[in-house]
């Protein structure tokens, strides 16, 4: 054939091929096909490969720089966590898994008002050998299906939480978490979502699972979950809910239980018993995938009807509840938790919501197993006092809710001592003989309310003096229906006209309307989140908040930290009622707050100077404050649309107390408004905390 001529670089591959593909075509036609499609093959692979390569060193190249950048950047961060976790796993002993320390909460005086437990104890810890077989199945087959093999951590179950979020299946980084990573958790971390705590609780869990025995792991798991309403462990939640030990458990009871711990509240039995429901049957559908249910008695767990035992109630008084939520809160920014009081969007505030219900529930927890001993500012006395006040009031209201047989006319005080700032009593609702259910919920700090003009010196008159206005300045009261027309100029109404002063007496609501729009939303509803009200969110900002439109309202606690800072010269202190948090090694952990200036002095003296007339010649003038009394006082009437909601929210140079009076589930109550009821029980708390005090003037 001759010489043969040079192929060019990189071709020379296909060209032999093709040439010895065409040298032998004669030896049959299959041949050829098979010898020219193998030719072709391994030119794809060559070239795939070629190109591959390329592609391979490139991601070699960015994985290791995007690894350097991090070790650079993180590295000294990622060693701190490391040492961390190290020192932490390595000072751990088996007692700090045990919840069975008591919590006391005092008085001011010193008596015991609350013993707090975690329902645990030691006798209800179970050991590894006590806990039923079928409740380690349970929590293996729903909760971390490789927790007997895996290292702490599941590898596959991270990578794959990866993918999903990269490839848009999923639109976050949760999951995955090992039991050894939520009892890491539970113990030593909070419940934020962010990645330095997701790193911190896996470097935690790879060392726990070096030090302690996978058995160990999953007795301190079940003996420190949280069931909802304060139980831990196992053995105190089939006690609580099924008034049985866990040994005596159904198979289908377990899985019961063992659904709550993903998500307590929303699974809180007591609450919403038929929650849990479904996930009781995804866990026995899930213990029999994984072989640890033969089919009859899987079915079998599924037919069986769950009852719960019905709650006993938590506490038996308004006090021992307001304690336990000023407690945790201060525990959560001891340890870190960053509150808010403001927010960007509706999601942005359940977002926050989610981070605080989480760590709130993990600070009760510890408050309620690591021995704290707690004093706090209540005074019995004055408790039982107001308490007596606000049921005498509404003794003429008799009606009760057929479900519950809770009176349905209900009302909260709130109590602050102006000289420390601190909460002395707090009353949620009304008392009843024999049912301790009535204390389940505190409305002084847990019911947010409509609070009407009671909030007009907070959001527009204090502000509006700060911002040159006086006692004098003429306003006008404007048609506040055809001011929230869309389109309308605010600013270019009129009406009536009056000096401030009179309009801030006879509560004319289009004068506050108009005074807001001068100041705008954002600059009067900053004065509430500076005093740290909780529930402002982004469609409060609008003109009607100045007449007490809020999405969720306030709280009796909040308006009467309020008021009290109006006394304090615009001095405003954190409303609690804690003096003293001492942990079981008898460290003191508690440090006041320093006083925060809201307003100015100036304008807090004038604004108490103008409320003084709104109980003599104002919208509480019936009370006959004056008649009774020479002790200056000055306070405001809030009424809600169709008279749902009823407050008054008045000062002495003693005490600030605020009142609500209304229904749980809001309805119309003819004769309540604020210059009623609310004011009445205002007079008679007023006068049983001033009784024999010098008769002064406010600063």
């Amino acid at each position: 054939m001759g010489s043969k001529k040079k192929s060019r670089p990189g071709r020379q591959p296909m060209v032999v091929r093709v040439k010895k593909a065409h040298i032998n075509q004669d030896s049959g036609g299959g041949s050829y096909v098979l010898q020219l499609a193998g030719a072709g093959l391994c030119d794809f692979f060559y070239y795939f490969w070629k190109g591959f390569k390329w592609i391979l060193l490139t991601g070699l190249i960015l994985t290791a720089s995007v690894a350097l950048y991090f070790f650079l950047r993180y590295g000294d961060t990622y060693r701190q966590y490391e040492k961390e976790a190290d020192q932490l796993v390595a000072d751990s002993k088996a007692e700090d898994f045990r919840m069975d320390e008591i919590t006391y909460i005092y008085a001011e005086d010193g008596g015991e008002i609350a013993e707090l437990s975690s329902g645990n104890g030691r006798s209800s810890y179970l050991e590894y050998d006590e806990i039923p077989k079928a409740a380690v199945d349970a929590f293996v087959a729903v909760e971390d299906r490789s927790f007997w093999r895996n290292i702490g951590i599941d590898v596959k179950g991270i990578v794959r939480v990866i993918v999903d979020y990269v490839s848009g299946n999923s639109d976050n980084l949760a999951g995955a978490s090992t039991i050894t990573q939520q009892l890491s958790r539970t113990i030593y971390l909070t419940r934020e979502r962010s990645f330095e705590r997701k790193i911190k609780e896996m470097m935690i869990a790879i060392r726990l699972t070096r030090k302690y025995s996978k058995e160990e792991i999953a007795e301190y798991y079940i003996n420190t979950a949280c069931f909802s309403n304060g139980i831990y462990g196992l053995e105190a939640a089939a006690k609580a809910f099924f008034d049985k030990s866990a040994s005596r458990l159904s198979l289908a009871q377990t899985a019961y239980l063992c659904a709550i711990p993903n998500r307590p509240e929303y699974f809180n039995p007591y609450k919403h018993p038929e929650r849990a429901l479904d996930r009781k049957d995804k866990i026995l559908s899930d213990m029999y995938e994984t072989g640890y249910l033969e089919k009859a008695e899987y079915e079998q767990a599924l037919r069986e009807k769950i009852q719960i035992k019905k709650s006993a109630g938590e506490f038996y008084n308004y006090e021992t509840t307001y304690a336990v939520y000023c407690a945790v809160e201060y525990l959560m920014k001891l340890h870190g938790f960053e509150f808010r009081y403001e927010f960007s969007s509706e999601d942005d505030y359940k977002e926050y919501l989610e981070s605080y219900d989480a760590a709130y529930n993990l600070e009760k927890k510890n408050l309620y197993a690591k021995g704290y001993r707690i004093t706090t500012s209540l005074k019995t006395d004055v408790q039982e006092a107001v308490q007596q006040m606000l049921d005498n009031n509404l003794a003429f209201a008799t009606s009760t809710d057929p479900q519950t047989n809770i009176y349905e006319l209900q009302g909260a005080v709130t109590v602050i001592d102006n000289t420390t700032g601190k909460v002395t009593a707090v009353v949620g609702g009304r008392s009843q003989e024999n049912l301790v259910d009535v204390y389940s919920l505190n409305r002084a700090y847990q019911s947010h309310r409509q609070p009407g003009s009671a909030i007009k010196p907070l959001v527009v008159y204090t502000p509006a003096l700060m911002m040159g206005y006086t006692d004098r300045t003429t306003v006008y009261d404007i048609d506040v229906e055809a001011a929230q027309q869309p389109g309308a100029d605010v600013s270019g109404m009129s009406g009536p006209s009056m000096p401030l002063r009179s309009a801030v007496e006879q509560s004319k609501n289009g004068v506050a309307y108009s005074v807001f729009n001068d100041l705008t939303p954002v600059y009067g509803l900053s004065f509430l989140t500076a005093m740290k009200f909780d529930k402002i969110v982004p469609s409060d900002y609008t003109l009607s908040a100045s007449l007490g439109g809020l999405t969720y309202g306030t709280t009796t606690v909040q308006m009467a930290s309020g008021y009290s800072t109006l006394v304090n010269q615009g001095e405003y202190r954190d409303p609690s009622c804690l003096t003293s948090v001492i942990d079981a090694y008898g460290k003191e952990l508690y440090e006041e707050e320093e006083a925060e200036t809201v307003y100015t002095p100036q304008a807090s003296s004038q604004m108490l100077d103008i409320l003084k007339g709104v109980l003599t010649v104002g919208t509480a003038k019936n009370i006959d404050w004056a008649g009774e009394s020479e002790l200056a006082a000055a306070g405001k009437t809030g009424t809600t649309n169709a008279s749902k909601d009823g407050w008054f929210c008045g000062v002495t140079p003693y005490y600030s107390v605020a009142v609500w009076i209304g229904y749980d589930t809001p309805k119309t109550l003819e004769s309540l408004y604020g210059g009623s009821y609310p004011a009445a029980v205002w007079k008679d708390t007023m006068r049983y905390l001033t009784e024999g005090l010098p008769e002064i003037d406010f600063n």
